[in-house]
């Protein structure tokens, strides 16, 4: 129960990614807010954890709107007692050459991904800032975040940026005990990698089958996918890291897909 007595907002945790390190983070003890634009779904998701004998709370939460972020963070403090973890996932993937990428398209990704993290952090702060309280901001990066890969301009553009907060944090949040982090995993065959799959087959002229081997694995060492689990540990692992002797790095998570 290393984490006993924290608070972790996790976003985008209804599901994938999101829902396993909420999930983990709550075995280790942590209160969990389950923050995700899909309700019902943070409220199952928040149900199974309390069966569990967790300690959640399920929000509405849309990362791109400020006021939304801004109340929803502070009912997690007047709930919950406190944000000390900030694990910032919220994602979408949208698939498509450059010359052909609606701007409304690019616009979303980025403020989903991007605004996002920075409206979300933004409100963490106010709280971890506090009698320099301290505490955590973990952002869920991708070996995008250091690579590229054609047809998502957006995608690799906004993973990037996330190195870039991270870094800028770590510095602005250390007189307050603050630090940063980026876990950068490659493909997890979550519901937002399964889409684009097919996406990827069209777009590339080529089978489902060989963007799986060629496209998503082909750089692995081991030809095996990043799993939740995976993930999940490497953000605890940096939850309950006692020093900020990593703070403002990157861990890619990736199979020896990319290697710093």
């Amino acid at each position: 129960m290393q984490l006993h007595g924290k608070v972790a907002l996790v976003t985008g945790a209804a599901s994938g990614i999101g829902k396993e390190i909420a999930s983990t983070l709550a075995a280790s003890g942590a209160a969990v807010a389950i923050a995700d634009i899909n309700l019902q779904a943070a409220q199952a998701a928040a149900e199974e954890l309390k069966i569990k004998g967790c300690q959640a709370m399920a929000l509405d939460f849309d990362v791109t709107d400020e006021a939304a972020v801004e109340q929803g963070t502070q009912l997690v403090v007047n709930t919950l007692g406190s944000v000390d973890i900030l694990v910032s996932n919220a994602g979408i993937q949208i698939v498509s050459p450059i010359d052909q990428f609606a701007y409304a398209d690019w616009r979303k990704v980025l403020s989903i991904h991007l605004d996002g993290a920075f409206l979300t952090t933004k409100a963490a702060l106010r709280h971890m800032y506090r009698n320099d309280r301290g505490g955590i901001v973990i952002y869920t990066g991708s070996v995008h975040s250091h690579e590229a890969s054609p047809l998502k301009s957006a995608y690799v553009a906004a993973k990037h940026g996330l190195l870039g907060l991270a870094k800028v944090l770590a510095k602005e949040g250390a007189p307050h005990n603050v630090r940063s982090h980026v876990v950068c995993p490659g493909f997890v065959r979550t519901p937002l990698v399964e889409k684009q799959i097919p996406e990827q087959a069209r777009e590339l002229g080529i089978s489902e089958e060989e963007v799986i081997k060629k496209v998503m694995l082909g750089q692995t060492v081991d030809g095996e996918f990043t799993t939740l689990q995976d993930v999940a540990q490497t953000v605890l692992f940096l939850a309950t890291f006692p020093t900020a002797a990593f703070t403002g790095q990157s861990f890619v998570v990736s199979h020896g897909w990319h290697m710093q």
